[in-house]
């Protein structure tokens, strides 16, 4: 199944989960109804943004908008997945796997080309996001407690408040595990 086909069929979903009209979604979101309507038909490309603002209506984390029958094994390559780009900065996420249902655990892999900067709005109350940076270096974490990392650094942090991602140097890449409350 296509990354387009899985984002339609899950916004369907926890749209109609959640009661919620396309209209009252769009609305929730700051998106134009015809946006989301496309989106559900899975035509469109969406950004890491329209992406997290419908995840953040909805109430759920990212990568619900993605979640498939988990494989009992899963092998992705440097390279490939499906990266999901930021609208005005070389920033993309690819998601590698998703905690499946009854987990709030998921797993990416962020590309920070150049000096990409990547401003987020907070997830949901008490997620914590847990960094490694795999190459290059990176300022990250929490706008009142940003931090400088290099390869093979740790930072783990609150991501329930607005939070950064910056690259430092050419094609920074971080290894990132978001978890949410259950």
């Amino acid at each position: 199944m296509t990354p387009n086909a899985l984002i339609a069929r899950a916004l369907r979903r926890e749209r109609q989960h959640a009661g919620l009209s396309l209209s009252a979604l769009a609305a929730r979101a700051g998106l134009a109804k015809s946006t989301l309507s496309q989106l559900e038909a899975g035509q469109g490309n969406p950004s890491v943004e329209t992406l997290w603002a419908l995840a953040t209506a909805l109430g759920v984390p990212f990568s619900q908008l993605f979640q498939s029958p988990n494989p009992e094994a899963a092998l992705i390559r440097a390279g490939e997945g499906t990266p999901l780009s930021a609208q005005a900065t070389p920033f993309a996420a690819t998601l590698l796997a998703a905690g499946g249902p009854g987990r709030r655990r998921d797993l990416y892999r962020l590309d920070l080309a150049g000096a990409a900067r990547r401003q987020a709005e907070p997830h949901p109350a008490g997620t914590v996001e847990h960094a490694v940076v795999c190459q290059g270096r990176v300022r990250l974490g929490p706008l009142e407690a940003l931090e400088e990392l290099a390869r093979g650094d740790y930072y783990r942090y609150a991501a329930d408040r607005v939070h950064l991602y910056q690259g430092l140097s050419d094609d920074s890449v971080v290894l990132l595990v978001m978890e949410s409350p259950a």
